[in-house]
């Protein structure tokens, strides 16, 4: 849970909260996201994602094309002795990160956002949001 803002250094460094660190252990897993952001995984976590598509099958477009887009992109990431991890240049260009960022918990990942990208996002959502929980039946907020 919670919002983050940090940069991003010129080398790709990101410093990723305490919070998220001690969440996300020793080593965690960076791959493209859904939006134009990035999603961070626990090692454990993306074990069950890798888990759960291996078990489709392959003669679907959709799988190879989801499978494509998670694996394809993916790679571990180590924190250095300041808590950063280095970000690959190709998922610096997919998510558009330039110098601001923002860090979000979204429930069994991290999510990292251009900072614009995610304001433009956020003002979508805040004029949306009863449209977008007016269909989800038994919901609980």
């Amino acid at each position: 849970m919670g919002e983050f803002s940090h940069t991003i250094d010129s080398k790709g460094r990101l410093i990723i909260p305490a919070k998220f660190r001690e969440e996300l252990g020793e080593q965690c897993v960076i791959t493209r996201g859904f939006d134009n952001c990035l999603a961070v995984y626990t090692q454990e976590s993306w074990n069950h994602i890798s888990s759960a598509l291996a078990t489709q099958s392959t003669t679907k477009t959709q799988i190879r094309a989801l499978q494509r887009f998670y694996f394809g992109s993916a790679a571990e990431l180590d924190f250095d002795k300041q808590g950063r991890v280095l970000v690959p240049g190709s998922l610096r260009k997919h998510a558009e990160l330039e110098k601001d960022v923002v860090l979000v918990g979204a429930n069994n990942h991290i999510e990292i956002w251009s900072r614009k990208k995610w304001e433009a996002y956020n003002d979508e959502i805040d004029i949306n949001i009863e449209a977008l929980v007016e269909d989800m039946d038994g919901l609980m907020l």
